[in-house]
């Protein structure tokens, strides 16, 4: 067979994956996507070995809970067909293919830089030099917002191209704090720093990235975890989930000048991190998730604490949805604002609520399940018209359903293990991959280890990977006056896309 298939958080070693030449690598993997909605490219890079650069493709199979995994080995001086010219998922991809290794394609639709890493092939593509799409017209302007912003925010530039108030274009320039955090994955040697480095990739998923990690690792190095340490993650993620959906109603209520609004959702989301630092010594959870270990146990007591916070929380919580749906100056602004097609977020490979919006089914936790996602029957919630209010209801639902699901968790506590499981060492010349579904949607981290077990390769996809350019489209056609409320529609990542 051409193509090797795994499941989520399973470990193979890395000369089971088959190596194609590039025509037929390339016809595998499109055709895959051609076949069905149901198949989607969860991670695609490169990969620079002894022998040349290998270029590894995985994609998902949402039906049959699998990934396929291929491969083709190139040289940095070929000109090569471009999967994007057929297929746009592999867009973003194949533009961080070019930029790390100055790979060359010679039909890409928009080959431009993605994170002006500090190691990429050509060294002369600055940020001050990127190369903004722009219409030569006497009728129609730009505006230019950020990298600086008004308030506290990661830096990103968007660069509008309006006739009049009306959005024509938008293009989203990135890559202002590329960090290095993949190849500091490779320098640090410590399992502590590693776990750290997981918690630092974007502030506000410190549970679903570390989740990832620590499920690559333990895959890696053969450990089964404990009952305990499965229960406490989905747990944590439920309530990283629930903590931020409630702040992004706060903001989307700033953003349309409904004060109440802002102000009861974002007292409510301040109970919800209280609980976390309760748990475990952190609002944003730090610390709490590690690799074989629950260093924090998920007690009767604090399921009893928690059922209380969610008592309270939950009253106020519907009664100030009950008011923010029924008020027709806040559903003006929702309605038929930011709308992203079905076609459009199945073309760019939205994932996670970006996708569910426009009734695309993308949810690792029913597609490739990991931790307790096995025992909660979860169902995604599906809308169908793609626009702000779309992703408004699916934060609304998605809160309530992860408080059912962490109500009928904490209803049975498991016994926990009270010292770490010793995960001994990772094995050599493996490949493994973890999915997670973040509250933005699926997380991504593919490892690579060398001959002595070391990593090699370690490659992280956030969702904001896939999803900016689904904002992109969102405004065009609208003022430029409703970009504010599009923009935290979607609440996308500048630190998950700058790694």
């Amino acid at each position: 067979m051409n193509y090797l298939s795994i499941k989520n958080n399973q470990t193979v070693l890395l000369s089971e994956i088959p190596k194609l030449s590039y025509n037929e690598f390339l016809s595998l993997n499109i055709g895959f996507l051609n076949d069905t909605p149901a198949r989607h490219c969860v991670n695609y890079f490169g990969y620079q070995n002894k022998i040349g650069l290998q270029l590894i493709c995985c994609i998902a199979d949402d039906i049959l809970h699998e990934i396929f995994i291929s491969s083709s080995l190139v040289k940095t001086s070929d000109k090569l067909d471009s999967f994007s010219a057929i297929n746009l998922n592999f867009e973003k991809f194949e533009r961080e293919i070019h930029e790390n290794f100055g790979l060359e394609y010679t039909n890409h639709p928009w080959l431009k830089p993605v994170r002006f890493s500090q190691n990429r092939a050509d060294l002369s593509k600055t940020i001050a030099n990127y190369p903004f799409f722009s219409i030569d017209s006497v009728e129609l302007h730009e505006v230019g917002v950020g990298p600086i912003h008004a308030g506290v925010i990661e830096p990103g530039h968007f660069r509008f191209i309006c006739n009049g108030e009306q959005i024509l274009h938008l293009e989203i320039q990135l890559g202002f704090q590329h960090r290095g955090i993949e190849h500091q994955f490779i320098e640090k040697k410590k399992l502590s720093q590693l776990t750290t480095l997981a918690e630092s990739i974007t502030g506000d998923t410190v549970v679903g990235h570390t989740t990832a990690f620590s499920q690559v690792w333990e895959s890696l190095c053969g450990l089964r975890v404990d009952r305990d340490i499965e229960f406490a993650r989905t747990i944590a993620l439920e309530m990283e989930r629930m903590a931020i959906h409630t702040g992004d109603l706060s903001a989307v209520c700033t953003d349309i000048a409904y004060q109440l609004g802002s102000a009861v959702f974002g007292r409510l989301r301040t109970p919800l991190v209280n609980f976390m630092q309760e748990w475990g010594g952190n609002r944003l959870s730090k610390g709490l998730i590690r690799p074989g270990w629950n260093k924090f146990p998920f007690t009767p007591e604090l399921a009893k604490r928690l059922a209380e916070v969610l008592d309270i929380f939950e009253p106020d919580f519907d009664e100030m949805n009950e008011q923010l749906f029924l008020l027709p100056s806040a559903l003006s602004r929702f309605e038929r604002t930011g709308v992203v097609s079905y076609e459009d977020v199945l073309s760019v490979g939205a994932v996670g609520m970006s996708a569910r919006m426009s009734n695309l089914n993308r949810d690792i936790r029913t597609s490739h399940p990991y931790a307790l996602y096995y025992e909660l029957g979860h169902e995604p919630v599906m809308k169908h018209h793609g626009d702000v209010f779309s992703r408004v209801q699916i934060r609304k639902h998605e809160v309530k359903q992860s408080m059912g699901y962490v109500r009928k968790l904490i209803s049975n506590v498991p016994d926990f293990r009270a010292e770490a499981l010793k995960p001994g060492n990772p094995k050599p010349n493996a490949f493994t991959l973890s999915l997670v579904e973040g509250w933005r949607g699926e997380i991504c981290h593919c490892a690579i280890t060398d001959e002595k077990g070391e990593l090699s390769l370690y490659k992280i996809k956030d969702p904001s990977f896939h999803n900016w350019l689904a904002l992109a489209l969102a405004v065009r056609n609208n003022e430029i006056s409703d970009f504010p409320i599009c923009n935290k529609s979607f609440n996308l990542s500048y630190s998950g896309h700058d790694l």
